[in-house]
């Protein structure tokens, strides 16, 4: 299955009395690269979200963001300082010893110090924190790839279309081709005749030679290649695997042939096939930079 490296994800559960949202968006990239954008309570997730986001990416660059709220009141309890609280009982004391003062030393006027209290918060269960994100992200990168499937889809009909008007540009030089070196030897030969009239030469000699300086504008071997390419191509499109890299290749090989099948070009025709060979060739390019 082709695969875009566009694609966006998104997915919001309630669970364990937390509001997670989770988004993942991509863009196209030659490598793999992941961020993630967590608050720093969470930050213990990081890790294990970016092993479990790698099992769904294997080429762009991706930003995942995780976004939670907790929804319901934590667990807390109050802890006594009573090493502080000892200290202000005694300070108190020793107070009113030494001025006289009445003693009211009663439990609420302790509480007054309220650096003897703490508010404790209660630890988060981060294993069961993991496994509500996981379910939420599984969720989101679900979608994720769905989005990236049905763009690479879109894309492939796409190469494949303009694989066929390759193939077919291809066929018209090969029709194009025998004439052309026919031509282009026809015209040697009576030049080699003409600088060589006033001397004794073979005409066979001159006609083996001309055969022999034409046939290097034959594009035989270009042709077949290219035809070989578009197989390979179509081939590649069909695998379950990431294949972003070999189309990338057998597109600067297509571009070779096209390239040295213009470069032999004695004829006018062909001279524009190739013209049109190469714009489908680098619409193909454009395309397969955005294919996992």
């Amino acid at each position: 299955m082709i695969r875009s490296m566009t694609g966006f994800g998104r997915e919001r559960m309630v669970l364990g009395g937390r509001d997670i949202l989770v988004e993942i968006r991509s863009v196209n990239n030659r490598y793999n690269e992941l961020s993630i954008r967590l608050s720093r309570a969470y930050l213990y997730l990081e890790e294990p979200l970016k092993k479990l986001v790698q099992e769904y990416i294997s080429r762009g660059k991706a930003e995942v963001s995780v976004t939670i709220t907790n929804i319901s009141a934590p667990d807390t309890s109050i802890a006594v300082n009573t090493s502080i609280a000892k200290g202000y009982v005694d300070a108190l004391r020793k107070a009113n010893d030494e001025l006289g003062l009445m003693d009211d030393l009663s439990l609420s006027r302790i509480t007054h110090f309220q650096d003897i209290f703490t508010v404790v918060k209660a630890a988060d269960d981060e294993d069961q924190m993991w496994n509500d994100v996981k379910t939420v992200a599984e969720a989101a990168l679900k979608k994720f790839v769905s989005m990236r499937e049905n763009e690479g889809a879109r894309m492939k009909e796409d190469v494949l279309g303009r694989l066929a008007a390759i193939e077919q540009m291809v066929g018209v030089i090969e029709e194009k081709a025998p004439e052309t070196v026919a031509a282009y030897r026809e015209k040697l030969f009576a030049k080699i005749s003409e600088v060589l009239a006033d001397k004794a030469v073979d005409e066979q000699r001159i006609l083996t030679e001309a055969a022999i300086y034409a046939e290097k504008i034959a594009t035989d071997e270009e042709t077949v290649r290219l035809r070989s390419h578009i197989e390979e191509f179509r081939t590649i499109l069909e695998k379950e695997d990431i294949v972003g890299r070999k189309l990338d290749f057998l597109v600067q090989e297509m571009n070779r042939e096209a390239n040295t099948t213009g470069s032999k070009a004695q004829n006018i025709d062909i001279t524009k096939t190739v013209i049109g060979i190469k714009s489908e060739i680098e619409k193909i390019r454009e395309q397969i930079q955005n294919i996992e």
